[in-house]
């Protein structure tokens, strides 16, 4: 019914986190954390899940643009899913987001391998 307004919320709220890191000229922290590929990843399960709400017929064109929202006794049920669907989506999206982090920082302070030079270049 409404569960990507969950990870939709968060990526909102990554979105004004990056404008302000950008206002204050943190670029450094910005490309330190990645929070491009947060916010990527938000939006793209953000726009999957609002397409097969729309193609269930959960999301309509016309106010209040929530099938669930047409009928009180829905609400309660779509809060519900909202905090067990949408929710741990979002959580695991950010969770997978910090894996991915911390592999490539530690990528990133990693020494380079020396490669042996080929016999023709001795």
């Amino acid at each position: 019914m409404a569960c990507f307004l969950v990870p939709m919320t968060e990526a909102i709220g990554i979105n004004v986190a990056e404008k302000v890191v950008k206002r204050e000229r943190a670029e450094g922290w910005k490309q330190r954390w990645k929070l491009g590929w947060l916010n990527k990843m938000l939006w793209g399960g953000v726009a999957l899940l609002a397409v097969e709400h729309v193609w269930h017929g959960e999301v309509v064109p016309w106010p209040p643009f929530l099938t669930a929202m047409e009928n009180p006794a829905d609400v309660g049920p779509m809060l519900h899913e909202m905090g067990t669907h949408g929710l741990p989506m979002a959580v695991l999206v950010t969770v997978v987001w910090v894996i991915m982090v911390a592999i490539a920082r530690s990528r990133e302070k990693a020494p380079l391998e020396e490669k042996p030079l080929p016999k023709e270049a001795v």
